[in-house]
């Protein structure tokens, strides 16, 4: 693997996305304005980069919604995940690479759709949960459990194609990370996917960075990486301000580790941050993890 620091000359593409229509926990779409007020543009810039904050995507206003939530918010969903599709898609066409602030974990239907329009992308899925639910296997209906099912062509249509007709992945383009909470039917289907999953049972027994540097050479094969940074990938210790925390996550230095080795390839044109939920967290400590973290993917270097 060929070791290379990313190019400082492309134009990160900010592009927030207040969604909290995925799940039933308020607050998560104050994570953009989390991320900003702990100093994103500044941290970027003083990486080198050129920056370019492109400000809130419009999404749906949850309280003029079906109060039931779950599932009868699939058409305000899609609706926003139709505009992310577009802004990452104009976004990549313009040479940025984009970087899409959560918001849940709903967005990746949009984020990962625009970003894999005009050719292929692998994708390192960091995540406490598998997110490969469908509307007959999830037992709450919520749908940031679905959004990498949908990627692959399995769930709701009004997901699976959106942007464009069917799947935006194959199995062989993914990898997730962290993972050590799954319901019982998204189990079975994970497992019949084809999809490479590292537990944290496996990173545990084989260490972050035998792992990390496997998942890469899995998806060399493909000329560009997106990252989906679950914030409830790490410990709730190290990460309180999620709203579906797993105890037995990534240490601090575990996600910092994958994010330095990732970017060593100098292949990631694109990412999202996602479940930073304010309201749970403490003297916004996630957010600054996630900033340290997005520094260390795009640049940042001890020596």
């Amino acid at each position: 693997m060929q070791i290379a620091r990313p190019d400082i000359n492309k134009t990160i593409s900010i592009i927030g996305v207040p969604l909290d229509l995925g799940q039933s926990r308020r607050g998560v779409d104050m994570g953009p304005s989390a991320l900003r007020y702990a100093g994103l543009d500044d941290r970027l810039r003083r990486l080198g980069h050129q920056v370019a904050d492109n400000g809130n995507l419009n999404v749906p206003v949850r309280d003029t919604l079906p109060a039931e939530g779950g599932l009868a918010f699939l058409p305000a969903v899609v609706q926003a995940c139709e505009a992310m599709y577009q802004a990452g898609y104009q976004a990549v066409e313009a040479g940025h690479l984009p970087l899409f602030l959560g918001g849940d974990h709903s967005i990746a239907v949009g984020t990962v759709g625009g970003v894999s329009h005009a050719e292929p992308t692998g994708l390192i899925w960091v995540d406490a949960h598998g997110d490969f639910n469908t509307p007959e296997s999830s037992p709450s209906g919520n749908l940031h459990g679905m959004p990498l099912a949908a990627l692959l062509g399995l769930g709701a249509p009004e997901l699976v194609n959106l942007g464009r007709p069917g799947p935006k992945l194959t199995p062989a383009d993914v990898v997730l990370i962290g993972v050590r909470d799954l319901d019982e039917a998204e189990r079975g289907l994970l497992r019949e996917s084809g999809v490479k999953v590292y537990t944290m049972r496996e990173i545990d027994a084989r260490g972050l960075a035998d792992v990390a540097t496997e998942a890469l050479d899995r998806l060399s094969h493909l000329p560009r990486l997106h990252v989906s940074l679950d914030m409830d990938s790490l410990d709730p210790g190290a990460a309180p301000g999620v709203g579906t925390p797993v105890p037995g996550g990534l240490t601090y230095r575990e996600a910092h580790l994958l994010m330095e080795i990732i970017a060593d390839c100098a292949c990631v044109g694109s990412m999202d941050v996602v479940e930073i939920n304010p309201i749970l967290d403490e003297r916004n400590q996630t957010a600054k993890i996630a900033l340290e973290l997005i520094a260390s993917l795009l640049g940042q270097s001890i020596l």
